[in-house]
């Protein structure tokens, strides 16, 4: 009995330690998928990362690397999953660097922090936000919306501490189209009602500015007039700071 009950417990060992090494084999396979989807996207440009591209990159073949994605949609969540991840670590670096500074100066810093990685990453910036978010990447459990939450949050949770520290000028509810009010109640709802409609709607208008400026410089959109945007990103930086009041 006592022999049988050890080769049990080395049976169950053995198991588990191939189904470690199995797992530590797909993470490490899954790593080289996304570098070489990277490769491919920052010198070639989007339309090159495809299934079998990628595949070509690894000395695979299409139909295997459909093992560890089931679609090229996929593939791209799980990819902008990682860039998100990387932009919120850069931001949430430059926010806690300053942990005893007033609120308005690290948000200032993750702002800046988020500009200057857009601007050493500009394929991947411009792989997260000037692509379409497809159905399967829009899905709670997603990785592609798990990470896009955690780096909304970054500015999101500054935000709220600055309204309940120093609450911020905001409009009157009642004065904003109908349509409006109801979309920044939901929105509100959404984030557990830590901004109200209305200082919800400074937050998201400073968001949009914020990230409307970024974009135009990271996709050239200005190079016609400008070859140098920081002067101009700071000025934005000036105004939304007395848009909240700082």
């Amino acid at each position: 009995m006592s022999t049988g009950a050890n080769g049990a417990t080395r049976g169950v060992t053995m198991s588990a330690g191939t189904s470690s090494r199995r797992e530590r084999l797909r993470r490490a396979t899954l790593g080289e998928i996304h570098a070489a989807a990277r490769k491919l996207l920052v010198e070639q440009g989007s339309t090159a990362v495809t299934i079998n591209a990628v595949a070509r990159q690894m000395g695979m073949s299409g139909p295997s690397l459909y093992h560890y994605y089931a679609s090229h949609d996929e593939l791209v969540g799980a990819v902008t999953a990682d860039f998100l991840r990387e932009l919120a670590t850069a931001m949430e670096h430059a926010r806690d660097a300053h942990t005893d500074a007033p609120v308005g100066e690290r948000i200032l810093a993750a702002c800046r922090a988020m500009r200057a990685w857009a601007c050493t990453h500009p394929a991947e910036f411009g792989w997260i936000f000037a692509s379409p978010i497809t159905p399967p990447n829009r899905q709670p459990d997603s990785a592609r919306h798990q990470a896009g939450q955690r780096f909304e949050q970054v500015l999101l949770d500054l935000t709220v501490e600055l309204w309940q520290t120093r609450p911020f000028p905001v409009p009157d509810l009642a004065g904003l189209p109908a349509s409006l009010r109801e979309q920044l109640t939901a929105y509100s709802a959404t984030i557990g009602g830590h901004l109200p409609p209305e200082a919800a709607h400074v937050f998201l208008s400073c968001w949009a500015r914020l990230y409307g400026l970024l974009c135009m410089e990271v996709l050239h959109q200005l190079d016609f007039a400008y070859s140098d945007l920081e002067p101009v990103f700071e000025e934005c930086l000036r105004d939304l700071a007395g848009v909240l009041g700082l």
